[in-house]
């Protein structure tokens, strides 16, 4: 599935999808953008047991751990969520 920029997607989620795809793999990205983008495609977000989250985007399920403490992602939950939106078949266009 492909978005381009008049969609829900604005130019923050925009610049958060192309952060999680950059190289070399960054450890700055905040869990609340990677929500917010994921609710702009479309996910549906339920709680799961503790700082679990299950996350449905086009027929794809994944669980990931909210970071904590600190607010932002690690390089392997990064190249998970990488992965995830691949397998969600999600390429945000120019």
């Amino acid at each position: 599935m492909s978005y381009n920029d008049t969609m829900k997607v604005s130019s923050k989620h925009l610049k958060t999808f192309r952060a999680v795809f950059e190289e070399p793999i960054r450890s700055d990205i905040a869990w609340t953008d990677i929500e917010t983008l994921l609710v702009a495609l479309g996910a549906t977000l339920s709680e799961g047991h503790g700082s679990r989250i299950r996350v449905w985007l086009n027929g794809v399920r994944a669980v990931f751990h909210r970071p904590h403490p600190r607010k932002e992602l690690d390089k392997g939950a990064l190249k998970s969520m990488r992965r995830f939106l691949k397998e969600a078949q999600i390429e945000i266009g120019e």
